[in-house]
């Protein structure tokens, strides 16, 4: 993934900065996905894109590392918040071969992961089709990030 820094600021009401993610928000749980705010998006910004990844998940795929949870994209400037299990905006392929948010589930014995919720501000409002991998979506993401910010939570399986 690009890296564009910015000062824009990630928050949820689930779970604080480098908590722990609650159980409902787990495929242990509900599997549902918390709810999200962000603030002081880059000047110019016109859409936003979410990225849910566990960097601690022990997998390679595509050259990359790591487990991506969730794929959100096509959200408009005007969008700063999420609810939780949302349904705004389109869903991309999680590496559990489904489209839409797929809780942590670190495999037993592997101790707390983290999860990086990104934020990634765009330069334009996209218009991309469902289903879209990670690749996929960072492909055409690329040349249009303003800038990223992000909220980093832990879960431990039970």
């Amino acid at each position: 993934m690009p890296f564009a820094p910015s000062s824009m600021q990630v928050e949820s009401t689930a779970f604080t900065p480098n908590g722990a993610i609650p159980k409902r928000h787990s495929a242990e749980g509900d599997d549902v996905s918390p709810a999200l705010s962000w603030k002081d998006a880059p000047a110019g910004t016109k859409g936003f894109a979410v990225i849910c990844h566990d960097p601690d998940a022990p997998l390679v795929k595509d050259g990359s590392y790591g487990y991506v949870h969730w794929l959100l994209y096509n959200l408009p400037a005007d969008v700063t918040s999420l609810e939780e299990g949302t349904k705004t905006g389109t869903a991309g392929i999680n590496d559990g071969g489904a489209i839409g948010y797929g809780g942590p589930m670190p495999p037993e014995g592997h101790g707390p992961h983290q999860y990086y919720f990104w934020v990634l501000a765009l330069d334009t409002q996209t218009e991309l089709p469902e289903g879209l991998t990670q690749p996929e979506l960072l492909n055409k993401l690329e040349p249009h990030i303003l800038g990223m910010s992000r909220l980093v939570g832990t879960y431990r399986r039970d």
